[in-house]
């Protein structure tokens, strides 16, 4: 799956697809998707994530109370 990082508007190879799904982690792994040698794998905040759309990820990925709103 692709996400884009907000303030850069790359595109990140997300490989941690349980870490991304999951509301009670607030990082996630990937690898930026640009040139032709793959990139080192590092955290990025999924905060800083979105969809390369530009919408937002849903709130049951990155709020663990949002059954409660």
């Amino acid at each position: 799956m692709f996400l884009m990082q907000k303030n850069s508007e790359k595109l990140v190879e997300i490989l941690s697809l349980s870490d991304l799904f999951n509301p009670n982690h607030l990082k996630i792994i990937g690898r930026f998707h640009a040139g032709e040698e793959m990139q080192d794998a590092e955290k990025f905040a999924k905060d800083e994530m979105a969809f390369p759309s530009g919408e937002p990820l849903p709130k049951c990925w990155v709020d663990p109370h949002y059954r409660e709103h």
